[in-house]
């Protein structure tokens, strides 16, 4: 599903004026209600928790893996999801209709480093919605032949650039990621390598999206919006929320926005951080990193299960 055809998109409107520079302040959205669920700091957001929490049988809750489920390190193959966050993901699928995980990591992989093989009943949208992992079946597309083209040229594009040391290539066999995280001056590395990255996509037919530290090159129609609004539209669900914190995410919390705006409850939240702090203007709740998003889901799931709810 295209986003050309969505509802016009809103913005969350909250209680205050201003929320940039959030995650950078190192502020999350604290207050605690009932259960010690985190209250949502915009109306919209308040109403899509509690429609979720209504009818959690026909909910979809859908969550990003790195940075989300499981800390950002330097080195991405040693993510491992945080052991509360997984004990919560068992918790709480079983109490709604649809628990996704949604990732530009390869389905298997995510499945691997976040033990979502002990999770049954777990939807894995992997390369941002291209491939997906269902109780051990895994559905994927051939990669685009541009993508070939692209893994020949990149290393003869980043010599050309100079790319600084530290930067490196993440084959994830349907997209390239470049990363500067472990340069000496990452933003700088990152920016010298923008304009070369863009070209070499368009010349090949791909995407260049940026990221925490990270450009990466992948097919037309990887987007986790469109990944979102399609899981949200199959399994016919009445409120959806989505967890990320990334650049990467930003079309999935657009596209929670349009569906609210063609009346389906949802809400946004961010794992804050302070290197994509401006991400919480687009959400209508901040929590503290991974372990925010691994107690929220925990509390979700204990206030679903609550027997007086």
């Amino acid at each position: 599903m295209s986003h050309d055809s969505s509802p016009q998109e809103t913005r969350p409107s909250g209680d205050n004026n201003s929320r940039s520079g959030l995650a950078a302040a190192g502020r999350v959205d604290s207050d605690a209600g009932p259960g010690g669920l985190p209250v949502p700091s915009t109306a919209e957001g308040r109403v899509g928790l509690a429609a979720l929490l209504d009818a959690p049988e026909r909910a979809l809750i859908a969550v990003d893996f790195d940075g989300t489920l499981a800390p950002i390190v330097p080195d991405p193959a040693q993510a491992r999801a945080l052991p509360a966050a997984v004990a919560a993901l068992r918790a709480l699928t079983p109490l709604v209709g649809t628990m996704a995980v949604l990732t530009g990591r390869p389905a298997l992989t995510a499945v691997e480093y976040g033990s979502l093989d002990q999770v049954p009943g777990i939807v894995v949208l992997g390369h941002y919605g291209r491939q997906r992992w269902h109780d051990g079946e895994l559905v994927t597309p051939p990669p685009p032949e541009g993508l070939a083209v692209a893994r020949d040229r990149l290393p003869a594009v980043l010599a050309d650039a100079a790319a600084p040391d530290g930067t490196w290539v993440e084959d994830k066999t349907d997209a390239l990621a470049v990363h500067t995280r472990r340069a000496a001056d990452p933003a700088a590395a990152l920016e010298r390598l923008r304009a070369p990255l863009l070209r070499l996509a368009a010349e090949t037919g791909l995407r260049a999206e940026p990221g925490r530290l990270v450009i990466e090159l992948r097919p037309p129609g990887a987007d986790k919006g469109i990944a979102l609004v399609e899981l949200a539209g199959q399994d016919r669900r009445s409120s959806i929320m989505f967890c990320g914190d990334d650049l990467g995410d930003r079309p999935a919390f657009s596209a929670v926005r349009q569906l609210r705006a063609a009346g389906q409850p949802g809400l946004g939240v961010c794992s804050g951080s302070a290197e994509v702090a401006d991400l919480a203007d687009e959400v209508d709740l901040v929590v503290d990193g991974p372990d925010g998003v691994a107690s929220l889901l925990g509390a979700m799931a204990a206030a679903i299960a609550s027997p007086g709810r």
